[in-house]
């Protein structure tokens, strides 16, 4: 619930304005309950506790990489199990959180898509994935990325409203310029988004020059070609004034040779946009593997003699499974987690 509302319900119940202020700082702070609101009276927290719920987000098993890269297993309040991934740069903290349950999007190189789709998740429980690693971790996020498991425009307006919540100066107030989107291509969803001009960065999941190499490994191209994709990414950088960034996996004699990068960079021309190379992580069953230095070497280089920016992404947690593609959610027991 956003501020406004909050004060709104507490008003028709009788409760004094000012109130709601308290309760929205608390949650946002990850409380899990209303008994440790500790500025409220006893008998305020038991009518809250009968009237409303805090969606819990429960840490049940964390890895640590040798990085420091945390990965958290998170179960909700239904039993169903997410996870996020906190990581530490130079400038701070950054949680990559998850904004579905499953995922239906099924790009060939990603493990989430793997283990079906359940549901979406709601606001407060992408709010929790944040706090609840706060809380344990005992730091705080500066920078947010929405490229967990899950295809955040498939759960569009559950993810506006995150977006509402957690920029909210009394609550977490993240401002959007420290939050990425990253998206599979919904082109739809990609204009949509392009006309609420928010500030935040859009993160496009490209991974291929053309429609033969795309329409291979991500189904979400046979609805919406790179053309129309990235037609819709002129126009979100138009309305926005914001630079695109480009996610390209990496795979071994698929997409990595030096005429993709040829092509790739023709498409993007003219655009204000980074290409960010992701070597492709081991997922089980996908038989790819991750392209050579020498290969990644050299698709930069073209890139550049192009005109376009490029960065091989600095791989973190990979060891526990926890780098991009990687995420999948299961529960296997004792330190582990299913294949």
């Amino acid at each position: 619930m956003t501020l406004d509302e909050i004060e709104k319900h507490f008003q028709s119940d009788g409760l004094q304005k000012f109130r709601a202020k308290q309760v929205f700082r608390w949650i946002h702070r990850g409380v899990g309950s209303f008994e440790e609101m500790t500025d409220l009276s006893k008998a305020l927290r038991i009518q809250l506790a009968q009237q409303y719920v805090i969606p819990p987000v429960k840490v049940l098993q964390k890895r640590v990489s040798r990085d420091g890269t945390i990965k958290y297993l998170f179960r909700l309040g239904d039993g169903e199990c997410i996870e996020s991934v906190l990581m530490c740069y130079h400038h701070g903290y950054s949680i990559c959180i998850s904004t579905q349950v499953g995922c239906k999007m099924n790009c060939s190189f990603c493990a989430t898509g793997q283990s079906g789709f359940s549901r979406n998740l709601c606001p407060a429980e992408m709010l929790g994935q944040i706090q609840t690693a706060q809380v344990d971790a005992g730091v705080r996020v500066s920078n947010v990325v929405l490229m967990g498991m899950g295809e955040p425009l498939d759960n569009y307006e559950n993810v506006l409203r995150f977006l509402e919540l957690v920029s909210h100066p009394e609550g977490m107030n993240i401002g959007m310029r420290h939050i990425s989107l990253s998206t599979c291509g919904i082109v739809d969803r990609i204009y949509e988004l392009a006309d609420r001009k928010l500030q935040l960065t859009l993160s496009v999941s490209l991974h291929a020059p053309n429609d033969e190499i795309r329409s291979r490994t991500m189904p979400v191209n046979r609805r919406w070609n790179v053309a129309q994709l990235l037609k819709a990414c002129r126009y979100y950088a138009k309305q926005t004034g914001r630079r695109i960034s480009f996610e390209y996996a990496m795979i071994g004699g698929v997409n990595d040779m030096e005429w993709c990068a040829r092509e790739l960079s023709r498409s993007l021309r003219g655009m204000p946009a980074h290409v960010n190379l992701i070597p492709v992580n081991d997922v089980t069953g996908t038989g790819y593997q991750k392209s050579s230095g020498e290969a990644l070497k050299r698709f930069v280089d073209v890139l550049e003699s192009g005109g376009c920016t490029a960065t091989v992404r600095r791989t973190l947690g990979s060891d526990i499974e926890a780098s991009c593609g990687q995420l999948r959610g299961k529960y296997k027991g004792g330190n582990g987690y299913e294949g």
